[in-house]
């Protein structure tokens, strides 16, 4: 057979000549290596939600540009939860057969094309195809995050998911604080204020060039043996191997790949799993209601569209440093409870406060909302910390994100039904703050120090 190197690219030649000499000779990936991948992670980060905020801080131009009802704009803030379930259920099978960080790649790129068309494609189906089309690579990007963290930093799962978590969360915060004045400085036009986004995912597609073609390269990791080794930051991998994610090696080969795959669908029969999917879900429900309709609240109750953009941007920054924080917490706890419980009551005040005084009180309930959306941080790290291997790690990040996001379809278009047929944010706001329980419930559930191979029917 050919040498594997001639078929790659002069720098992805490079990322896999130098990590697997190194490899060979410490056991570690070099660190220029890993900071390429610590910027490409942060990059991708930081595009995974400006194509929703950038949204949600111009509906009601969006609306009236394209005529749309409130029905149909319910619709739209449901359209991401929905790519992110179908697409994300790919990712897996993707990264097996192309790489995770050639499907990140592609991903971003598709990210940067939606984003660029949607404003122009002309009408709501064509905005609604080209938001398809960037909601797809964010969901397979979604999916991949985790396993990419614990394959390249297996000890620092913590430190480095709570790096990127902030990331998203600064991007997020900031599309929806600059977008308002980005278009009033270039015309007024709500189709230049969405389309400038397009530039930064382009942006992001850069340093991930040269590790697309990289697919078995990763850093050994030692062999944990129970769901406190990845809390500890460890995780397991097969003897004097790398971790075994995705990508890392051929789909067919060998015995253990042949168990994987036969013992991927079992999943399913893990309370754990279902509780992390529940608990990812209904995170995600109030997470898209809050950026689809947050600013709406606030404007309907005498707010100004900038002041209401400034305060989803309030409760999206809040993220950057708890999103940073709160993963490495997580990762030393034994159980991750307590946090939900805590996320769980600051999103209850918040939706009260919405309900009692929306505008005397504003800045206080963006910010306790901003505190309860680090769910999703938290989230992504029990991911990571209720399976022992990589190989794990992409089934439960596959089976929770994207049965999580079938979940809290629903959600969004509701509120959107509620608020065009009741008139008001009463019924809506009484909606989100009843999903809160649940979703504490779940957390709790999802939270427990188990791994998902210890539960029936996990077992090879």
């Amino acid at each position: 057979m050919p040498d594997e190197t001639q078929t790659l690219s002069p720098a992805a030649t490079a990322v896999r000549t130098a990590a697997d000499s190194s490899a060979s000779r410490t056991g570690k990936v070099p660190v220029p290596v890993l900071r390429l991948v610590l910027v490409a992670l942060v990059l991708a980060a930081l595009n995974l939600r400006p194509a929703i905020t950038s949204l949600g801080a111009l509906m009601e131009e969006v609306q009236s540009g394209l005529r749309m009802s409130g029905g149909v704009a319910g619709v739209l803030t449901s359209v991401p939860a929905l790519c992110f379930a179908v697409f994300g259920l790919a990712a897996p099978r993707l990264a097996r057969r192309f790489g995770p960080a050639a499907v990140v790649c592609a991903g971003l790129a598709a990210v940067a094309a939606g984003l660029a068309i949607r404003p122009f494609a002309g009408g709501t189906a064509g905005f609604l195809a080209a938001s398809a089309l960037a909601l797809m690579g964010i969901a397979v990007s979604n999916v991949l995050m985790p396993v990419i963290v614990k394959r390249w930093f297996p000890d620092r799962l913590g430190s480095v998911t709570g790096l990127y978590s902030m990331a998203l969360s600064l991007g997020t915060a900031v599309a929806a604080a600059a977008t308002v004045p980005m278009t009033q400085a270039l015309g007024g036009s709500w189709r230049a204020g969405l389309a400038v986004w397009a530039a930064l995912a382009a942006i992001a597609v850069l340093p991930w060039i040269p590790l697309a073609r990289d697919r078995g390269t990763a850093r050994p990791a030692p062999t944990a043996t129970g769901p406190r080794d990845a809390t500890a930051g460890s995780t397991s991998a097969p003897a004097g191997g790398a971790p075994a994610t995705a990508g890392s090696a051929p789909a067919s080969s060998g015995p253990s790949a042949r168990s994987a795959r036969t013992s991927a669908p079992r999943i399913a029969r893990s309370r754990t799993a279902w509780a992390l999917a529940c608990f990812f879900g209904l995170q995600a429900t109030g997470a898209y209601i809050t950026m689809g309709w947050m600013p709406q609240i606030f404007r309907d109750a005498g707010v100004p569209a900038g002041t209401a953009g400034l305060l989803l941007a309030v409760t999206m920054v809040m993220g950057v440093p708890l999103a940073f924080v709160i993963p490495r917490l997580a990762a030393r706890l034994r159980t991750q409870g307590p946090i939900v419980l805590a996320l769980g009551l600051c999103g209850l005040t918040g939706y009260a406060g919405l309900f009692l005084a929306p505008a005397a009180g504003a800045w206080a309930w963006a910010l306790l909302l901003g505190v309860s959306n680090c769910a999703f941080p938290l989230a992504l790290t029990m991911i990571g910390m209720r399976s022992r291997t990589g190989a794990g790690v992409v089934r439960l990040s596959a089976f929770a994100q994207s049965t999580g996001y079938l979940i809290s379809i629903p959600g969004p278009l509701l509120v959107g039904v509620l608020y065009q047929h009741s008139g008001g944010w009463d019924l809506p706001l009484a909606l989100m703050a009843g999903l809160m329980v649940p979703q504490m419930a779940a957390g709790v559930l999802a939270g427990r120090d188990r791994a998902i191979e210890d539960e029936a029917g996990m077992r090879h």
